[in-house]
């Protein structure tokens, strides 16, 4: 592993913490020398003992949340967004995407921040003046969609 091949340097680490304590180094001296500090070699210790190598040097997959939309359903809060406004409003606002949303069963339930997410992905699709965004947003955006740089 030192010699060959490609790791992370988090994995080198802990390959070299794991040497140093199999020398019987203190684990005071073992942080020092890494670069790490004493609890990450504790932590690491009682990793190798309780499940191994393996469980050592590499961390467990973390579980990925679902995504909120699939790819049609996303597509249309994007055709949507294009779409022109309801009566009495002059824009899409992104509660009212989601409260749309929902009232077309596109979707149970969601929320106007994860539509917000959704649109900022997909932002070259849409027509920027086409959704009203947050009055809390720290850039000043011109009506092009360019930013005008520092204030």
């Amino acid at each position: 592993m030192l010699r060959r091949g490609r790791h992370s340097s988090r994995v080198l680490n802990r390959a070299r913490v794991l040497l140093m304590a199999h020398e019987g180094k203190w684990d005071k001296e073992v942080a020092a020398a890494v670069g790490v500090t004493v609890t990450t070699v504790a932590n690491i210790r009682r990793r190798y003992v309780e499940g191994g190598l393996e469980a050592a040097l590499y961390d467990r997959p973390h579980r990925r949340r679902p995504p909120k939309l699939d790819g049609h359903q996303e597509a249309y809060l994007v055709a949507l967004a294009c779409s022109s406004p309801p009566e009495g409003s002059q824009r899409w606002t992104l509660r009212l995407l989601a409260d749309r949303l929902v009232e077309l069963g596109v979707v149970e339930a969601i929320s106007h921040v994860t539509v917000g997410d959704i649109l900022k992905k997909r932002r070259p699709a849409l027509d920027y003046q086409a959704v009203v965004h947050s009055p809390y947003q720290r850039r000043v955006c011109l009506p092009d969609g360019r930013h005008p740089g520092p204030l």
